[in-house]
């Protein structure tokens, strides 16, 4: 197809889908450039375990926002918005259609809405993460059902780190936490949305073969390599789908993992993963601007660049 200009696309939906393949042929067909918008391709090292495209594999195509932060820092969704949308912006602004694409529901909305992410306090921050130190992950959660019950029941007991944030913003802000971030937004952009989904039954099992394969290339030596660079304490890193399961697989038997202790990762990742899913096409479904595609569609580039012909505009 012949351009309309630079525009903006945006390739979202659950994990396994197909949305980095489908990124790529579209950003090539628009003269483009890939933006991530998956919140652990940000890190530096996490390959494998978030299948983050190997250069090699990215046909020439300029990608942006991937490796930029170590796997000790703390991810933000505040200064993720600030770095892409600057891309972004720089890209439209040369004549390049940005491609943006990932699972992360948050990050891709922050990027394409009118969002203001509430600041921090670094003393409230560190007060409220001190608790959680002392009195653990669900007593927390239990205080935050009681100041914010929506807010409760859409962060997970265990999540510490995010239970931390709502209640420090719920304090700093006087509002509950679901408040500070609306469904529905302004748009920044006049982007196109492709959302890529798959039956359940054959997303589940593309899941299951995709942990197949990143414990064969290597997932738990590529931990255990992150280790010195502060892996197990990174705020955020340390919790991405894999990771999590092989450090904890760690503490349990040392570092040469037995078969057993392999296969009790695999499972545990298979599962994780196929909750996280769920969770990303309950994000998903309610935008109604997203265009849905069938990701086991053989025509899908064809129909993805139909649409795209008839709704993207300069």
């Amino acid at each position: 197809m012949s351009s309309p200009g630079p525009g903006l696309v945006a390739v979202v939906g659950p994990t396994a889908t197909g949305k980095s393949d489908l990124a790529l042929h579209v950003a090539r067909e628009l003269g483009g450039e890939v933006v991530n918008a998956d919140a652990m391709q940000l890190y530096r090292g996490l390959d494998i375990g978030t299948a983050k495209l190997p250069p090699a594999e990215r046909q020439g195509i300029p990608h942006h926002q991937l490796d930029v932060l170590d796997v000790g820092e703390t991810a933000s969704v505040a200064a993720y918005q600030r770095e892409a949308r600057a891309e972004i912006e720089r890209l439209r602004a040369a004549g390049r259609t940005p491609v943006l694409t990932g699972g992360s529901g948050l990050y891709v909305q922050a990027v394409l809405d009118e969002l203001e992410f509430p600041g921090t306090d670094p003393e409230l921050r560190a007060e409220l993460s001190a608790e959680l130190d002392r009195v653990g992950p669900e007593a927390m959660h239990r205080k935050l059902a009681e100041q914010d019950p929506a807010a409760a029941a859409e962060v997970l007991p265990s999540n510490g780190r995010r239970i931390v944030r709502a209640l420090e913003v719920i304090a700093l802000t006087g509002r509950p936490f679901r408040a500070t971030l609306p469904k529905a937004a302004t748009p920044r952009y006049g982007a196109v949305l492709l959302g890529i989904d798959r039956d359940v039954a054959e997303l589940d099992e593309r899941v299951a073969l995709r942990v197949d394969h990143m414990l064969d290339d290597g997932l738990v030596a590529e931990t255990r390599g992150l280790l010195p660079a502060g892996l197990a304490d990174g705020p955020t890193a340390s919790r991405a789908l894999g990771y999590r399961q092989v450090l904890e697989a760690f503490d349990r038997a040392g570092y040469e993992l037995p078969p057993e202790e392999v296969e009790r990762v695999r499972a545990e990742t298979v599962q994780a993963t196929k909750r996280f899913v769920r969770r990303q096409r309950s994000w998903f479904r309610r935008d109604d601007r997203i265009h849905w595609l069938d990701g086991a569609d053989p025509d899908l580039p064809a129909r993805a660049l139909s649409v795209l012909a008839r709704n993207l505009v300069p």
